[in-house]
């Protein structure tokens, strides 16, 4: 098939992306872009910790020991070290495992989880600089998102589940950049991706979903290890005709890929979290922890709850029904009935006892089918809640805690970062680790923090 092909879009798009992170420099990296890499990779360690000791990792990790091939790489939280794939695979599954880790504006993708990974293995297996390490997790964000921009809405709208679909090749990107690959190699590496994006919105709210997003992780890294032994690809993986823009969208938007690639930085659309569950819940939690602390409000006399917010809302967390904490991460009416009833919402809230708690349980069943409206933004949410008392209270919020008008602070990154070590990993050092991870930049081989990551023998 000629790449001038009618049934192609945007033909060259592949190549130009394998070209423009090839000849990628640090310094081409504008200072905001550096700084929020760096907070990125900090926020993911700290959701890797948190989720290190999660049931879906250690029956993950259990169930790939047997056949991994030597111990070159950390698994964050654990003793044992893997091969890199296999570290890979199960860093990205522990990062995304509590939905606590970031996500980009517009597509909801969460970029870390299958890029950092990548890059924290290799670095175990050569000297990486901190700064070669973030330049190459940079663009594997920046690719994975454009990708994403590309093929939303409709991708997610079919069920696939974008972090992990897109994720690979972001894996991929940041791989062979640590790997010094060819153009031609990135390229290859491009459609090694390509023949392993999967994941599916269908796993949500069960172990498998880890598996999708450990996969892409695991996947990207062997697509660009493929690549750098020979293994080519397609010239034409993204915009071919039957390649993934085209087959995994209805509507695909390749242009978007491409329009200011390098100029404007897709890393800045970033968002960090502030609780461990999906983004369309932020600003729900927000409003119903304002009203816990209300003195005049009192859980125990409510009788009734109504929420509304964006259709994504609806769609993806109107769960009243749920039974483990891997559910509640997508459920509304455990959100709201946790913030009400305890005034916190942080990983114990979303965990099975805080699911099977009585008094949840009961406040849960107050919350009425949600409500939706087109105009309402995913960062803002309505909440009225009617007492036996007679009061009634309406609380809103227009700008959830961890989008772009009120981003997490440095200062509530690191307590977040220490909250999740002491409930996943308390036996590891997470100061010294934290106060390694801010000054990477510095840092002339990460490897040698990456044993800070395991616990004291």
């Amino acid at each position: 098939m000629s790449v001038n092909s009618p049934q192609a879009i945007a033909p060259g798009l592949s190549r130009r992306l394998a070209a423009f992170v090839r000849n990628s420099q640090w310094n081409d990296v504008p200072e905001p872009v550096r700084e929020h890499t760096l907070r990125a990779l900090f926020n993911g360690f700290g959701t890797a910790l948190g989720g290190s000791s999660d049931q879906a990792i250690l029956r993950l990790a259990a169930s790939l020991a047997p056949f991994s091939a030597g111990s070159a790489a950390t698994v964050v939280g654990h003793g044992a070290k893997r091969d890199a794939p296999t570290a890979a695979f199960l860093n990205a599954a522990s990062m995304n495992v509590f939905d606590f880790d970031d996500t980009h504006q517009g597509t909801i993708i969460h970029p870390t989880a299958p890029v950092a990974p990548v890059v924290l293995a290799l670095a175990e297996l050569r000297p990486v600089s901190g700064t070669e390490l973030l330049h190459a997790f940079a663009l594997g964000v920046e690719v994975t998102c454009r990708i994403g921009n590309a093929i939303s809405p409709s991708h997610y709208d079919r069920g696939w589940h974008i972090t992990s679909t897109c994720g690979i090749f972001g894996a991929a990107v940041a791989a062979a950049k640590l790997l010094d690959l060819t153009e031609e190699e990135i390229l290859w590496a491009f459609g090694n991706a390509s023949a392993q994006a999967s994941g599916l919105v269908e796993t949500l709210g069960f172990m498998a979903k880890s598996v999708g997003v450990g996969t892409a992780a695991r996947g990207g890294l062997l697509a660009a290890l493929m690549a750098k032994g020979g293994v080519e690809g397609p010239p034409m993986p993204l915009e071919g005709p039957r390649g993934f823009l085209k087959v995994l969208c209805d509507a695909p938007q390749p242009e978007l890929i491409e329009r200011g690639l390098g100029s404007d930085w897709e890393n800045l659309r970033n968002m960090f979290k502030p609780y461990p569950c999906g983004v369309v819940l932020n600003p729900v939690i927000d409003v119903c922890l304002d009203l816990h602390r209300k003195p005049d409000f009192s859980a125990d006399l409510v009788n009734d709850i109504t929420v509304r917010g964006c259709p994504l809302l609806k769609a993806r967390a109107d769960r009243p029904d749920v039974t483990t904490g891997r559910e509640a991460q997508v459920s509304a009416q455990h959100a709201v009935a946790v913030a009400l009833l305890r005034g916190t919402a942080g990983a114990a809230d979303f965990s099975d006892a805080a699911v099977n708690d009585p008094d949840v349980k009961a406040l849960r069943a107050k919350v009425r089918p949600i409500d939706t409206d087109e105009a309402i933004p995913v960062e803002a949410a309505y909440v009225s809640v009617r007492c036996s008392d007679g009061a009634h209270f309406e609380v809103r919020e227009l700008a959830a805690t961890g989008s772009p008008a009120r981003p997490m602070t440095d200062a509530a990154l690191r307590d977040k970062f220490a909250a999740l070590a002491e409930y996943g990993s308390p036996a590891i050092d997470a100061g010294a680790l934290a106060d390694s991870l801010w000054a990477l930049r510095d840092v002339s081989d990460v490897g040698s923090i990456m044993a800070l990551a395991r616990p004291k023998a």
